[in-house]
């Protein structure tokens, strides 16, 4: 089955097998090799990582809507603050005894503002399968109810972008308010135990990094899969020739429906691995700019290759904790001009680039033989 869905994907091979010997070596070397030895890798480090990989996850989604079905998303970051929020509620239901007003015991914020009970909404998040189902469907109910009313009524192009845009933009404003029972400007944050398992220890850190590398793997196999059944291909043709498709009798809105629920789960998986790592969730998340930035991920490693997306993500993210540390005033400047330069000199971006260098360089060998 992977033979098949992974075929004539040479870039995607050689990035599982990375991702399967991170999985492996480095918390090897944090368990293993002694501190202070060279190859020791600090925890730090690892959950530094297991951020990355999120946010590769995250790009994965975006470039499967954006590279096969042509559909600019600019609001992937809602999905992905969803799946956080669903997580971080989980574990502010798992700080203890700080309440003060009856069972069960009410999250800091809210005994700040003086809440007597737990909204209705709070009831559940106590127990990590509910959180998980939630971190799911919340996002995933979110898409299609959008993506049913834009789809149906046929927007598309830059006015859907504008109206993703729109959307992440009026949750940020509705979670920065204290009475929707989510932290306001502060969010969540202070969380202690997953699972009875310290947030704060080496184990249950690299445990979080492994669970994003599997996660990683397994979004980028089921992309993968989407793309290479029938489904991807009459994705990919409504992309190129919408119109033609539709007439030859395809539905065409209840495709793009479904992939687009799916990338939004991905998104929400990945909100949902990030938020014990960097350990705080706040509305900032929703931030429109965070959105164009994962674009500008998906574009710089390649459009429309999934595993260019990866590459994308990893790359600025860490080009960003470089900047940030050595020149936290350009950075914003440098992001921009990593875009237009990618734009103007790379179309199809690093891994686009790469590609066409060696099959230009292996086209004289072959035209020998």
């Amino acid at each position: 089955m992977f033979k098949t869905i992974l075929k004539d994907d040479r870039g995607g091979q050689l990035m599982l097998a990375l991702l399967l010997v991170m999985g492996f070596v480095i918390p090897a070397s944090n368990l293993l090799i002694p501190q202070g030895h060279v190859l020791h890798v600090e925890t730090y480090t690892i959950t530094l990582l297991g951020k990355y990989l999120t946010y590769a996850l995250l790009a994965l989604a975006v470039d499967l809507v954006w590279g096969y079905l042509g559909i600019l998303s600019l609001g992937h970051g809602a999905f992905f603050a969803l799946g956080g929020y669903a997580m971080g509620m989980y574990l502010m239901r798992q700080i203890g005894d700080r309440g003060v007003y009856g069972d069960p015991l009410l999250p800091d914020f809210m005994v700040f503002l003086n809440w007597k009970e737990l909204p209705w909404f709070w009831h559940g998040f106590d127990m990590f399968w509910f959180a998980c189902l939630m971190v799911v469907l919340v996002p995933g109910v979110l898409a299609w109810i959008f993506g049913y009313l834009a789809f149906r009524s046929r927007v598309s192009g830059v006015y859907l972008s504008i109206m993703t845009q729109a959307l992440t933009f009026a949750l940020m404003l509705a979670f920065f308010r204290n009475e929707m029972g989510f932290g306001g400007n502060n969010g969540l944050t202070d969380f202690k135990d997953m699972l009875g398992f310290s947030l704060q220890s080496d184990g249950t850190r690299i445990a979080l990094f492994v669970a994003s590398v599997i996660a990683l793997i397994v979004g980028y196999l089921v992309c993968r899969a989407v793309i290479a059944s029938r489904l991807g291909k009459v994705a990919i043709a409504m992309r190129d020739a919408e119109s033609r498709v539709r007439f030859i009798g395809y539905d065409v809105d209840q495709i793009k429906l479904w992939i687009f629920i799916l990338s939004a789960v991905l998104a929400g998986v990945a909100g949902a691995l990030y938020v014990p790592q960097v350990g705080i969730i706040n509305p900032g998340e929703f931030a429109p700019l965070n959105s164009i930035e994962i674009v500008v991920w998906v574009a710089l490693g390649g459009r429309a290759t999934l595993f260019g997306a990866v590459v994308g993500a990893l790359l600025i993210n860490y080009a960003k904790s470089w900047f940030t540390i050595e020149f936290p005033e350009v950075w914003l400047f440098a992001l921009g001009s990593l875009f237009v330069l990618a734009t103007l000199f790379l179309p199809e971006g690093i891994t686009g680039f790469i590609s066409r260098y060696f099959s230009r360089k292996a086209s004289p060998k072959e035209a020998a033989l």
